[in-house]
C-alpha cells in the first residue's frame, strides 16, 4: 500500500489522554489512513525518532477575522502547532455588514480588539456582505489554518436595527429577522454564535458594540434558535466577572442552556492578583451551570498587557477612560489633566478590582518617546511616585503627558488558576490570536504550556496537557473530526521536541509587518519541528512550506 506520507518511529500522544506509544503514522489524502507499525511506501517520509506525534492544536478564542485578510498563516498562532482555530468570539466580526457600515465595523475592532485603524483600513478586504459570503471569501482566498466560525451578535444586530443596536434590546420583529440571519449562517456551516455582556466592550465612537444593549429574552432566543437547530456552541463574555457573578448574568446563562442544550462557554475564570484564592469561589458559584453544560473558559498563562494613553484598551473597562477613545491627542491631554477625571478614575479603581487590580507595583515603563525619560525604563510606577513625590495615579498621567502620550507601560493583570489546568469542568483559550495586537501576545499559550507547565513544573501530564489542547476544544465546538489521532479522522498533526517545546508570552517580539506599517506583538515558538495540516506539510523547523492547506470547516452544514 502505498501512503502520501508517513512519520515513523515517533511517540504518539493521540489527544484522547490515553498514554503515549510508539508507533508510525500514516496518512493519505489528507486523513490518518493508520497508527502502528506501517508496512508500504510513502511519497516521503518524515523520521520523528525522540519525538512527540500529537494532534494539531485547537484554539477555541480567536479574532482572526480580519487578519485572515492579510495573513493566511494566521501567525503566530500557526507556529506554536495550532492547526484550527474559532474565530468570532465575543460578540464582535465584520460580517454580515453592508458598504455604509465598514467604518464602524472597523471602529468596533479597533476599540474593543486594539487592531490599529490604519492596518484595518488597508488590510481588510470587504469581498462580502452577508456572513455566508465572508465564509465564502475565506474559503476562495485559502488558509494554512482550518476556520470554524462563530457567528458574532454584533454585526447581526447591526445589519438588522443599524445604529440603534447600540442603544436598545430588538423588538419581536427585529428578533425575528437576527434569528433569521443566525440561522443562515449555521445553515452554511457556522459552528455557534457568540455575545457579550460586558459594559467594557466598547465599539464604534466609544459607544457600547451592538450586541451589549441586547436583552436577557432576546438572547435567550438566540439560544432557542441552536435548539431549534439542534446543534451549535454559544461564546459569552458576561457582564460581570465572578466570583461576582451578579444574579441577573447567573440567571441569563441557566435560561440559555435550558433553551439551546448546547455547549456554553463564557468568561472567565482568573486569579486574582490581589485575592488570590477567588477563583475556588469562583467554580463553587458557577458549579450549577457547569453541572448543565456551561464550561469557564481560562489563561493558561499570566495576562500580561503593554499600555500607552493614546490607545488605552487595557483600561476600557473604567467608564471614566471612555471619553478619549477615538479622540484628538489634545482631547486627551485635556482629559487626562482634569482633576475630577482622575479621582473618577481612583475610584473606579477602588470599586473594580476585577477589571484592573490597582497594583502600580506591577505596572513597569517599557519605552519612552524622550531620551531624558529613559532611566524610567524598568522602574515600576511605585518606584517612580516616590521618587517624583506623587502617588503612582498622578505619576502615571503625569508622565505620560510629558511624553506627549507617547510612554509604553506593561503590566501584569491576572494570573493563572492553575489547581483548574487539567479540570475538564473548564476550556483552556483566551489567545485572543489576532488582537489586542500591540499591547501583548498569548497566541503561543500552546506551546508554552507544554514547556513551562508541563516540563519544568509539572502541574500536569503530557498527555492531559495535549488533550486540553485538541479534543477538548474539538469537541465542545462540534468539530468532531479534529483534534485525536485516529484512523479515518483529519490529518492535523503537530511534531515536536519534548525537551526543547516552549514559549514565553511575557517577552513578545515587536515586528512593524501590520498592512500600512502598523505594529504588533508576536511571541516565537522553540521545539515545533513539523505542523501538518490536512495531511500537507505547513511548517517544517519554523519555514512554511508555501502551501496553504487549511479548511473553512462547516460542520453540520444544510445549505449547498
Amino acid at each position: 500500500m502505498r501512503f502520501d506520507l508517513v512519520i515513523r518511529n515517533g511517540t504518539v500522544v493521540d489527544g484522547t489522554g490515553a498514554p503515549r506509544f510508539g508507533a508510525d503514522v500514516a496518512i493519505r489524502d489528507g486523513r490518518i489512513a493508520a497508527i502502528g507499525t506501517i508496512e508500504g511506501e510513502a511519497a516521503r517520509t518524515i523520521e520523528a525518532t525522540g519525538m512527540i506525534v500529537a494532534p494539531g492544536f485547537v484554539d477555541p478564542h480567536t479574532h482572526y477575522d480580519a487578519q485572515m485578510c492579510w495573513d493566511p498563516l494566521l501567525t503566530p498562532s500557526s507556529w506554536h502547532g495550532v492547526t484550527t482555530v474559532v474565530l468570532g468570539n465575543c460578540g464582535v466580526g465584520v460580517a454580515p455588514c453592508r458598504p455604509e457600515d465598514r467604518e464602524k465595523a472597523t471602529w468596533d475592532l479597533v476599540n474593543l480588539e486594539a487592531i490599529p485603524y490604519e492596518t484595518l483600513k488597508q488590510g481588510l478586504s470587504w469581498d462580502w456582505v452577508s456572513f455566508p459570503e465572508y465564509m465564502a471569501a475565506a474559503e476562495r482566498r485559502g488558509c494554512g489554518l482550518n476556520l470554524a466560525f462563530l457567528a458574532p451578535l454584533a454585526p447581526l444586530r447591526r445589519y438588522v436595527l443599524g445604529d440603534a443596536a447600540m442603544e436598545r434590546p430588538a423588538t419581536p420583529e427585529e428578533v425575528a429577522r437576527i434569528r433569521a440571519l443566525l440561522r443562515e449562517a449555521m445553515d452554511h456551516g457556522a459552528v455557534g454564535f457568540s455575545s457579550t455582556q460586558a459594559p467594557s466592550h466598547i465599539g464604534y465612537q466609544g459607544k457600547p458594540l451592538a450586541s451589549v444593549p441586547a436583552s436577557a429574552d432576546e438572547l435567550v432566543a438566540y439560544a432557542q434558535e441552536l435548539g431549534d437547530i439542534g446543534r451549535g456552541s454559544i461564546e459569552m463574555a458576561i457582564g460581570s466577572v465572578a466570583p461576582w457573578m451578579k444574579p441577573a448574568d447567573f440567571e441569563l446563562l441557566d435560561r440559555m442552556l435550558e433553551a439551546s442544550r448546547a455547549p456554553l462557554t463564557f468568561l472567565a475564570l482568573m486569579k486574582f492578583l490581589d485575592k488570590p484564592e477567588e477563583h475556588f469561589r469562583a467554580m463553587e458559584q458557577v458549579a450549577p451551570l457547569v453541572a448543565r453544560g456551561a464550561r469557564p473558559q481560562m489563561h493558561s498563562t499570566n495576562l500580561v498587557s503593554d499600555l500607552n494613553l493614546r490607545d488605552p484598551f487595557m483600561l476600557s473597562p473604567f467608564e471614566s477612560l471612555r471619553g478619549v477613545f477615538n479622540q484628538p491627542r489634545a482631547v486627551q491631554e485635556a482629559i487626562y489633566r482634569d482633576p475630577a477625571f482622575r479621582q473618577a478614575f481612583r475610584d473606579e479603581i477602588a470599586e473594580r478590582a476585577s477589571a484592573f487590580h490597582g497594583d502600580w507595583s506591577m505596572v513597569w515603563v517599557i519605552a519612552t518617546g524622550r531620551a531624558d525619560l529613559e532611566p524610567l525604563i524598568g522602574q515600576n510606577l511605585v518606584e517612580i511616585g516616590k521618587a517624583r513625590g506623587q502617588d503612582p495615579i498622578d505619576a502615571f498621567f503625569d508622565l505620560a503627558l510629558e511624553d506627549d502620550l507617547a510612554t509604553e507601560f506593561t503590566a501584569v493583570r491576572f494570573g493563572v488558576p492553575e489547581e483548574f489546568l487539567g479540570d475538564p469542568r473548564t476550556l483552556i483559550g483566551l489567545s485572543d490570536g489576532g488582537a489586542h495586537v500591540g499591547i501583548l501576545c498569548n497566541a503561543g499559550y500552546t506551546t508554552e504550556m507544554l514547556g513551562d507547565l508541563v516540563r519544568q513544573r509539572g502541574l500536569l501530564s503530557l498527555e492531559t496537557a495535549i488533550m486540553r489542547l485538541t479534543s477538548d476544544p474539538a469537541d465542545f465546538f462540534g468539530l468532531s473530526d479534529r483534534g485525536r489521532l485516529q484512523a479515518g479522522l483529519a490529518a492535523d498533526i503537530v511534531i515536536f521536541d519534548p525537551e526543547t517545546i516552549g514559549s514565553d508570552s511575557a517577552r513578545p517580539v515587536p515586528l512593524n509587518d501590520l498592512p500600512g506599517g502598523g505594529r504588533r506583538l508576536v511571541v516565537r515558538a522553540e521545539g515545533v519541528r513539523h505542523v501538518i495540516v490536512n495531511g500537507e506539510s505547513l511548517f517544517e523547523d519554523g519555514r512554511h512550506s508555501g502551501a496553504y492547506p487549511g479548511q473553512v470547516l462547516r460542520p453540520g452544514r444544510v445549505v449547498a
